[in-house]
């Protein structure tokens, strides 16, 4: 039995493109594959850890062999936490909507507590950066108002996934499989698209 991970990151619940293609995916995936087990992680319902001093001092004792001050440990403990619920998913599905060109802020700071030396990366001078989160499916769900794919002339603007994936490889992960839900704003049928492009997918997933 599998465990897949679904983080959502649109707040709009119902109304979100982002979610309603994760749905018809996670729908799919669900009548194939009966006994696995399908775990929900809402962002914007979640307590994510802050990024604080503490935090990030923890992080540059680890990459420079020193021991924690009672304060670091204690703050990187709730990012271990978090590191070690992710990474006890076998496949991820990502859903996110474009905001200003890049990735919502709730996924971002998600992404910044998680990606840490030795939970998502390892460090050596002699091999350089390692990504630790290896061998896992993941499919990426992105919803974008105006059209940013090849050919549009917009490919440019496209920050969010091209940073996913950046982020995404650089602690493990390959052959990410990805749905683009587009232009949102200008055509009626972007996400029942999106919902058949999910359903193929969620086959071969």
């Amino acid at each position: 039995m599998s465990k897949i991970l679904h983080i959502i990151s649109s707040p709009r619940g119902d109304r979100s493109a982002s979610l309603t293609v994760a749905k018809a995916f996670l729908e799919a995936y669900r009548t194939r594959n009966p006994g696995d087990e399908v775990e929900t992680l809402d962002l914007w319902n979640t307590n994510i850890p802050e990024f604080n001093g503490d935090t990030i001092n923890g992080k540059y004792a680890i990459l420079h062999g020193e021991k924690f001050t009672a304060a670091q440990e204690t703050a990187w403990q709730a990012v271990a936490k978090l590191a070690g619920h992710f990474k006890s998913a076998d496949k991820y599905v990502v859903s996110l909507p474009m905001w200003n060109f890049g990735i919502p802020y709730k996924l971002k700071h998600y992404i910044d507590v998680l990606v840490q030396p030795g939970l998502a990366f390892s460090y050596a001078p002699d091999t350089g950066y390692k990504g630790l989160i290896t061998g896992k499916p993941l499919v990426a769900i992105y919803a974008r108002g105006g059209a940013y794919g090849p050919g549009t002339g917009a490919e440019g603007y496209d920050a969010q996934s091209a940073y996913l994936k950046q982020i995404l490889g650089f602690i493990g992960f390959t052959g990410i499989k990805e749905i683009f839900v587009e232009p949102t704003l200008q055509k009626a049928d972007a996400v029942d698209r999106g919902q058949a492009a999910a359903t193929e997918l969620a086959a071969t997933f």
